[in-house]
């Protein structure tokens, strides 16, 4: 249980971005035929007919990649002719479009698909520099999840945030880049790339767990019974606030994610106790609305915490986890921890669905997990 370990890196997170000024929605019918600006223009905010065009733009590209884990496809031909890319980006598309139709094949095999996909747009400020144009916009998806057995939620659900780059062309506008700006697991609908930090080994030693086993059970496992904590407490705090955030915490997004604030607050709300002391020990947990711990933020703390105190053994097998469970990933294997998720819902035959902050997702399967990251290291908790 003791192990080398490293110095932990909390994993950035996903939130809606704080502007100045509202956020717009555009209509999706806008063209793309604006005319070129100068190429010694100064700085400015798009206008609004030039902030819809990107908008539609945007909806256009991100609803090919839902839709592919739904018809196996990229959108429909009329959906591809509307939107000009440049040669690079054509191709990384077309290789993102190929990887989530893998996807969604893997995703069968586990009995699990989807039967409508929804994207709608939200762009949060558009900015042009003479023959360029530089887009950050909020996606919000939704997935309908095909009843295979009867009892699957009806949706997951998630927001992603996105910078697109444009370059204006007598023909209109061509995009030449899709960035996501979150730092937590990719959604469902993204291509896969673990997007973690480089952290250093400090020589020290701290608890590691016991990775476990993603082998599918050919039997649903047993739920858990008993136990000294209001599981349905946690599920329903996490389903609250995934998306809008309880005012009554801080939120860690810029200061390296908030996925594990998250799953500390729902703990708190099921009944988890703190234990004071200085914030520097990994063996305290508490959070007091000025500061907090580092094991309510930090994600290999959290860890440690739970492992040093006996609060969460470790489970076996990924799908032994039940509702108000936690579930954490070293995305890249390299020793340290990356991400932290909460089970708030599992169905008949065993598969748990997992709801999180950093790229703030509702009811994801743990299968969507695994599909997108095959290779990782997991690390269930039974709390």
């Amino acid at each position: 249980m003791i192990s080398k370990r490293y110095r932990p890196a909390v994993i950035a997170g996903l939130t809606m971005a704080v502007m100045s000024g509202p956020l717009l929605a555009y209509p999706a019918n806008a063209t793309t035929r604006t005319p070129a600006p100068a190429a010694d223009s100064a700085p400015r905010e798009a206008d609004r007919r030039t902030a819809a065009t990107f908008a539609r733009i945007a909806e256009d590209v991100l609803s090919r990649r839902t839709q592919a884990l739904v018809q196996g496809r990229g959108g429909s031909q009329d959906s591809t002719a509307k939107t000009r890319m440049s040669v690079r980006l054509k191709k990384d598309e077309d290789a993102a479009l190929r990887s989530l139709r893998s996807r969604k094949s893997r995703l069968a095999a586990l009995g699990e698909a989807y039967t409508d996909a929804k994207t709608r747009v939200v762009v949060e400020r558009a900015t042009v520099t003479g023959r360029t144009a530089t887009v950050r916009a909020t996606a919000s998806s939704t997935l309908t999840y095909k009843k295979v057995r009867g009892d699957e939620p009806d949706t997951t659900a998630f927001s992603t945030r996105q910078e697109l780059t444009f370059a204006a062309t007598r023909n209109g506008w061509v995009l030449t880049s899709v960035t996501s700006r979150d730092n937590g697991p990719v959604a469902v609908d993204e291509p896969p790339t673990a997007r973690v930090k480089t952290v250093k080994d400090d020589g020290k030693q701290y608890p590691s767990g016991t990775p476990a086993s993603t082998a599918y059970p050919t039997r649903p496992t047993p739920r858990k019974t008993g136990g000294a904590y209001d599981y349905s407490a946690m599920a329903r705090y996490t389903e609250k606030y995934w998306r809008t955030y309880n005012a009554a915490y801080r939120q860690f997004n810029g200061a390296g994610g908030d996925c594990t604030n998250f799953v500390s607050q729902a703990l708190k709300a099921g009944g988890w106790k703190s234990v004071p002391g200085t914030s520097s020990d990994y063996r305290n947990w508490w959070y007091d609305g000025a500061r907090q711990s580092g094991s309510w933020v930090g994600v290999n703390e959290w860890a440690w915490f739970t492992l040093s105190n006996r609060r969460a053994p470790n489970l076996t097998n990924v799908y032994q986890l039940d509702v108000g469970d936690v579930l954490q990933v070293d995305f890249d294997r390299n020793g340290s921890k990356d991400h932290s998720m909460m089970v708030t819902y599992r169905d008949r035959r065993g598969m748990p669905y997992l709801t999180y902050h950093s790229t703030d997702t509702y009811r994801r399967s743990l299968a969507s997990i695994i599909a997108s990251y095959p290779n990782a290291r997991y690390f269930a908790y039974r709390t």
